[in-house]
């Protein structure tokens, strides 16, 4: 049997005034993700206990089938395994987001989608500048996403589990001094971050940037710290061999703590101008050498991030014509399998930010029994009796239990 997991980033919604009281998934012409919830079940599960940051880290973790209550020890440690970054047990992993400020506000949680060239450029300048000895180092990775990793050297670390961060996408137009790092080890980072405000100032990327009318690169954002956590391999927890097509390093990291292959989409890139029909492409190649494929998409998370509704309608429609509905038709010409569609935690236009709470999903396959629900979006959803925590979907969708 062959397995597939659809994950449309953050897609759950609230109805939106600028789509007719609709949600996103309700106004969105979705025939293929429809014909899934009609031709199985739908319900709703909880990915993201309530104890945990709403966060794909977290959302994600519970998909791959791993209680995040016994295993999340942090975002960036996942992201520093999806750069081949090995952590010591005593090393820490922080994420560090470029960002634009403006009066003391978070601008941009993504300097305004910063070319790799010029992030490159930065973290070599942060490396060369702000690190005083050889406990930190910088790492560049996508755009606005890199990591600063805290080498313990046989010592120990200055953060603990009570040190408190805030993800930048968050707070998006608020005020930052109220959710600066906290705790162990904070003023190390907050030291940090205000280095890096005064290295940015003047520096020849941001001189570039001004030429070009662009806004600047403000200051790092130090958050998502971590330490590696201790995962058990897919195969050996479920016996089956799983891949992931993602353009993030967050899902990377998840699926190489795993065990799983990364399968790289040329014209992925985590944002709503990926090429959807490459990803879908690939997933079905990818069912000839694994037995569970999983296709991420960012791109309705980011539309979410930037408030807009019309793109992630848009997204969504677009996951569903190049991903859902050529995967499930080639699915149901090979014989046996089982396909889920899932977001990993509601992302709410209003707030521009992740939430906790149920989210949408539907299967459909062998040996899945039909409801009577016909249509994938939150209402429909909400008629359903079926709750599950996230963590339980990967187990019952492998036939595991």
């Amino acid at each position: 049997m062959k397995f597939a997991l659809i994950i449309p980033d953050g897609c759950a919604d609230e109805p939106q005034d600028a789509l007719a009281g609709r949600t996103p998934l309700e106004a969105a012409n979705i025939p293929a993700m429809d014909q899934i919830a009609s031709l199985g079940c739908v319900g709703r599960a909880l990915t993201v206990p309530e104890s945990l940051p709403p966060g794909s880290d977290v959302g994600t973790m519970s998909l791959f089938g791993y209680d995040p209550l016994q295993f999340h020890t942090g975002r960036a440690p996942i992201e520093a395994a999806a750069q081949g970054i090995e952590l010591g047990p005593n090393d820490w992993a922080i994420r560090c987001n470029f960002v634009t400020l403006d009066d003391g506000k978070m601008e941009s949680f993504t300097a305004h989608q910063i070319p790799n060239d010029e992030g490159q450029e930065l973290i070599e300048l942060l490396q060369k500048e702000a690190c005083g000895d050889s406990n930190w180092k910088f790492h560049a990775g996508v755009s606005y996403r890199n990591l600063l990793v805290y080498r313990s050297r046989d010592g120990e670390a200055p953060f603990s589990k009570n040190t408190t961060s805030t993800p930048p996408h968050d707070i998006t137009d608020q005020p930052i001094e109220p959710h600066l790092p906290d705790g162990p080890g904070a003023d190390e980072l907050r030291t940090l971050m205000k280095r890096s405000q005064e290295l940015f100032e003047d520096c020849e990327v941001n001189r570039r940037r001004a030429a070009r009318g662009e806004r600047p690169v403000s200051s790092i954002w130090l958050w998502g710290l971590g330490i590696r956590p201790n995962l058990e391999p897919f195969d050996s927890r479920f016996g089956k061999r799983g891949a992931v097509i993602t353009a993030v390093d967050l899902l990377r990291g998840m699926a190489r703590l795993v065990g799983w292959d990364v399968i790289e989409v040329p014209g992925a890139t985590g944002y709503t101008d990926t090429d959807y029909a490459a990803k879908g492409q690939y997933a079905i190649d990818a069912l000839s050498k694994v037995d569970l494929i999983t296709v991420h998409v960012e791109a309705t998370d980011e539309a979410s991030h930037e408030g807009d509704a019309s793109a992630k309608v848009k997204a969504l429609e677009e996951i569903d014509q190049h991903i859902a509905r050529p995967l499930h038709e080639f699915l149901q010409s090979q014989g046996d399998y089982r396909i889920l569609i899932t977001p990993d935690h509601p992302t709410f236009l209003r707030t521009k930010t992740h939430s906790h709470g149920l989210v949408p999903f539907a299967s459909c396959g062998t040996g899945i029994t039909p409801d009577s629900l016909t249509a994938y979006n939150e209402v429909v959803a909400s008629q359903s009796d079926w709750q599950i925590s996230g963590h339980e979907m990967m187990p019952w969708l492998l036939g595991a239990k």
